[in-house]
């Protein structure tokens, strides 16, 4: 039998989206990047709660966003070990393609923006607060 997080990956690996989130017939894309659509959907106000999702890049920022949407499954192309710790704290059935030490930024040269915002931080809610304000310093 095939999941929603099955078919979230599918879409995922199949297709230009870089996030999908999937329950029952519901699907919802993104080809944005970063952590951006995922405070996107929870501003919109959606109810994604019991959503399984994909997603090509989850560092413990991201992690915690998709804890505060309240899914309950999730697949990455590539998760960081921090990402990890969340998803098993938070009850969030976790899969990954690599689990890295930590992500990297665009450019390659050091840790992630986000992942810094959150480095101390294991609250879904104060995580997205930080996350906020560190974009609006970007």
């Amino acid at each position: 039998m095939t999941t929603d997080c099955d078919n979230a990956r599918a879409l995922l690996v199949g297709g230009k989206y870089t996030i999908v989130l999937c329950r029952g017939d519901d699907i919802v894309l993104s080809v944005e990047r970063g952590v951006k659509p995922l405070i996107t959907f929870i501003e919109s106000g959606a109810d994604l709660r019991g959503y399984s999702a994909a997603d090509k890049v989850v560092g413990k920022a991201a992690a915690l966003l998709y804890a505060y949407m309240g899914v309950t499954a999730l697949y990455a192309n590539v998760m960081s070990a921090a990402a990890k710790r969340v998803c098993e704290r938070c009850g969030i059935a976790a899969k990954y393609e690599i689990l890295a030490d930590k992500i990297i930024n665009r450019r390659g040269d050091d840790i992630c923006p986000m992942e810094k915002a959150t480095a101390d931080i294991d609250d879904p809610v104060v995580a997205l607060y930080a996350i906020k304000e560190r974009l609006k310093s970007m």
